[in-house]
């Protein structure tokens, strides 16, 4: 691991030790942690971080975008509601709650829908990372052991978003995206209800 790489990992060690403490809990059998926040913080990073370390399944939110049909006026206008959150609570957190497989098909966005032949199956692990915006939504009620939120600057966000994405996608974040993810964080209080806040530096 490069010395750049190490220094940008530093600030996940919180995360890690939180969930160490977790783990050492014999009466956890099932842990399951939520990584919500801006996009372009870092929330992935954060995720495959934690798996490689801890040996973790991680399930991400971006799997489970709404289809067309579902992007009804009203259901577009409702604040956290451009996520699939029904079909995750009954694909992911429910098989996760029984340590049951997960068994669901990812959201493409080539195709704007799923296809039967990417039906994937993941076996259970004790430890759980469910990554990215809308994971702490409230319909899910309080499942989870820990909760995360990654917080990071306006500009540097922007600047993230760019590298990653490129010009014309920033826009459409900009115009479309990073308000209705606002709004949720706003409306609910996801930074504030979270164990543990992780800033960009």
């Amino acid at each position: 691991m490069s010395e750049v790489t190490d220094l940008k990992e530093r600030r996940f060690y919180p995360a890690v030790d939180a969930i160490e403490e977790l783990l050492r809990d014999p009466e956890e059998e099932i842990l399951m942690v939520a990584i919500d926040g801006k996009c372009g913080s870092g929330k992935t990073r954060l995720a495959e971080f934690l798996s490689r370390k801890l040996d973790a399944n991680v399930f991400h939110m971006d799997d489970f975008f709404l289809r067309p049909e579902q992007r009804t006026e009203e259901r577009m206008q409702e604040v956290g509601g451009n996520v699939d959150y029904e079909r995750f609570r009954e694909e992911v957190l429910i098989p996760l709650f029984y340590g049951d497989p997960v068994v669901y098909r990812p959201f493409r966005c080539s195709i704007m829908g799923f296809r039967p032949e990417d039906e994937i199956t993941i076996p259970p692990k004790r430890l759980n990372i469910i990554e990215g915006s809308y994971s702490q939504h409230p319909y899910f009620g309080n499942p989870y052991q820990l909760r995360i939120f990654m917080d990071i600057d306006e500009e540097t966000r922007r600047q993230h978003i760019f590298e990653r994405s490129g010009e014309e996608k920033l826009q459409d974040f900009i115009d479309k995206w990073i308000p209705k993810e606002d709004a949720y964080f706003e409306r609910y209080n996801i930074k504030e209800k979270s164990d543990l806040v992780i800033s960009w530096s």
